[in-house]
């Protein structure tokens, strides 16, 4: 006979089995870091993944949303016309399902995966036009999709729009009324749930690692749950284990005192967490000292570590959207690089990178020829791109801290020194240190690196080239200290040192 108490633990451990099922990158050994490769095209994707990410030991790749979305010739083609879906047929300026195939096959087989930015939230609101990338149209007044094909049965009501006050004090809204006029689905109906998770369960076959759940704390978590758990574990054939489940991260914009909290979808999956980005921008732009952050993570009111999906800035936020005012973005770099590296250096949450296209209006979509047709982002002889795309995931100072974050998985933070005020410094484990000087003076302090004696090149000043450092070079005693020196007018604040072939002489 079997105790109470055993039946109930049994129980309790499986349901967090399952909860944390949903919480795990599925990066290869070795990898970490997601890039949001924004508006990409599949062919890009694939050869960027072969030639770089691949090479550099990033783990994955957010892409844009793979499904039919209205052509809005009428706004110039704007980023967010992918954000309006007339269908789930694989077919946008992104590639269609062929190319979409074929760049999962070669990510995940260079060791990249791959998550779907997933708008189950709403179809299209009323635009002018009516004709999506894959051909499909729609009667926006009678909310019907044939596409799909939804009908007016499948959308809540009565019709409603959210307006700002529902935000604070009522959640029933914000989740049944219609985000900015975009037709807004009834996840409860079977039917509507069922073209979910078919289209989902299509991609996760396809060889997809997981998704990001636009516009989640739109949706009701019990119902998000449900289309959880009826998609298909990760296709095999394409180097996953076993039983592996989607990631799922959820975007859920909270900075508090919302009617919807991020906390009623953490048993669920990970969720977005908005507020790392607001108070390392903050700390970077000199509003608050850097040695407070010896406390980062929970302690600072964030999410759990293995709930959050942590960045400085994505496509919403640098453009002023989703509570952005305030985010550092690539418009200026050298704060910017430094809350990245700080960001990655940390050992908490899972860190996604922000690669943008060049903007003025926010509105803008990406590089695109008189056709409509996303320009390829050009590669320059120093690696950086160009044809209008900034691909900060090739910027140095960010692909060297990718490295740094893999050389010291599985360590923790040890050594923390502050001068007390914006100078810092720590050590991952015996595998990795970091200082970082946001002072109007030099940093110029003998420190615990915590590293095995030798000479290491300090991979954000420059890359370690036929065993020379094209940047500053630190010696390390027995002893495990080195003089450190970040001046206050050099280009980059950050100085990094990590054992392995890309740091140590």
């Amino acid at each position: 006979m079997v105790s109470t108490e055993a039946t109930i633990f049994v129980s309790l451990t499986a349901v967090l089995t399952v909860v944390s099922a949903y919480k795990n990158p599925h990066y290869e050994n070795g990898r970490s870091v997601n890039v949001h490769l924004f508006e990409w095209k599949w062919d890009d994707i694939a050869d960027e993944c072969e030639r770089f990410l691949g090479p550099r030991g990033y783990g994955g790749i957010q892409i844009s949303p793979p499904n039919e979305n209205v052509v809005l010739w009428t706004y110039n083609r704007p980023w967010w016309e992918r954000y309006q879906p007339m269908s789930y047929k694989l077919v946008t300026r992104s590639g269609n399902e062929h190319q979409f195939a074929d760049m999962l096959r070669r990510c995940n087989a260079a060791g990249v995966r791959i998550y779907v930015d997933a708008v189950i939230n709403h179809m299209t609101g009323e635009p002018p036009e009516n004709v999506g990338t894959a051909g499909s149209t729609a009667v926006f007044g009678e909310w019907y999709y044939p596409g799909v094909p939804y009908t007016r049965d499948h959308f809540n009501w009565p019709h409603c729009v959210i307006d700002g006050m529902d935000y604070v004090n009522n959640a029933f809204r914000v989740r049944n009324c219609e985000l900015v006029g975009l037709k807004d689905l009834n996840q409860t109906d079977e039917h509507v749930r069922n073209m979910i998770v078919d289209f989902m369960n299509k991609l996760i076959d396809l060889g997809v690692a997981g998704f990001r759940i636009d516009a989640a704390k739109h949706m009701w978590p019990e119902d998000l749950r449900i289309i959880y758990n009826r998609l298909h574990n990760l296709n095999t054939d394409h180097g996953f284990p076993e039983n592996a489940r989607p990631y799922i991260y959820q975007e859920v914009i909270d900075y508090g005192g919302e009617a919807v909290s991020r906390d009623e979808y953490t048993p669920i999956g990970a969720v977005t967490e908005f507020k790392v980005g607001m108070e390392l921008s903050n700390a970077f732009r000199g509003n608050n000292q850097l040695k407070w952050l010896e406390s980062w993570g929970p302690q600072w009111g964030l999410l759990a570590h293995e709930d959050a999906l942590i960045f400085i800035d994505n496509h919403d936020n640098e453009r002023g959207h989703g509570g952005g005012g305030g985010i550092l973005t690539y418009k200026e770099p050298r704060p910017y690089k430094a809350a990245i590296a700080f960001l990655l250096a940390h050992p908490y949450g899972e860190p996604q990178i922000m690669s943008s296209f060049g903007f003025v209006d926010s509105e803008v979509g990406p590089p695109m020829d008189a056709q409509g047709n996303i320009i390829s982002p050009s590669i320059n002889s120093d690696g950086s791109c160009g044809n209008g795309w900034i691909c900060q995931h090739r910027w140095r100072q960010i692909y060297a801290m990718v490295a740094f974050r893999n050389v010291a998985s599985g360590t923790g933070l040890n050594n923390w020194w502050d001068n007390g005020s914006n100078q810092i410094a720590f050590c991952r484990g015996s595998n990795a240190f970091i200082a970082i000087n946001n002072d109007y003076w030099d940093l110029n302090q003998n420190l615990q690196t915590c590293l095995p004696a030798g000479t290491y090149c300090d991979v954000i000043s420059g890359d370690k080239v036929n065993n020379t450092c094209q940047g500053k070079s630190v010696t390390v005693g027995s002893d495990g200290r080195a003089n450190i020196f970040v001046g206050a007018t050099e280009y980059d604040i950050v100085l990094a040192i990590h054992v392995g072939p890309e740091s140590l002489l």
